[in-house]
């Protein structure tokens, strides 16, 4: 099955790289957290950054290392939802090097009300293009 994602191409800088030549692992929550804008712009088109306009908290995010990525060649991120609740998700993030998965992870986002201070449902309207992106990740263990 072929499932819709985002996309995002980064080019690793010089500072990206830790003392053994790799890329630095705290480079990929920046790279992930970059690959999550088009999902927010789902709730915040206008990607505002005040409390009252902003929609969405962090609530975990994690990535494990499975490959060794390197200076010299660009990194594919591709970003996925694999869960859709009432009032959060889950996106699924994979980064690719030379046609390799290097680092896959996750980020649990919550609908938030800023000002009430609460979590909020996710409107039907966002779910239905949340669930554009969906992956069944039972589905695609190897």
């Amino acid at each position: 099955m072929v499932y819709k994602m985002y996309e995002l191409t980064v080019e690793p800088r010089f500072g990206d790289i830790d003392g053994l030549r790799h890329i630095n692992n705290t480079v990929l929550a920046v790279w992930f957290e970059q690959a999550r804008n088009p999902v927010f712009k789902l709730f915040t088109p206008n990607f505002s950054t005040t409390h009252e306009d902003w929609k969405l908290i962090m609530a975990h995010t994690d990535f494990d290392f499975v490959g060794q990525m390197k200076l010299g060649q660009y990194i594919n991120i591709k970003t996925y939802v694999s869960r859709v609740g009432n009032k959060s998700f889950t996106l699924y993030h994979e980064a690719w090097q030379d046609g390799k998965l290097c680092v896959k992870g996750s980020a649990v986002v919550v609908h938030f009300d800023f000002i009430e201070q609460k979590t909020v449902p996710i409107p039907d309207d966002i779910r239905e293009k949340l669930m554009e992106h969906f992956i069944d990740l039972d589905e695609n263990k190897n």
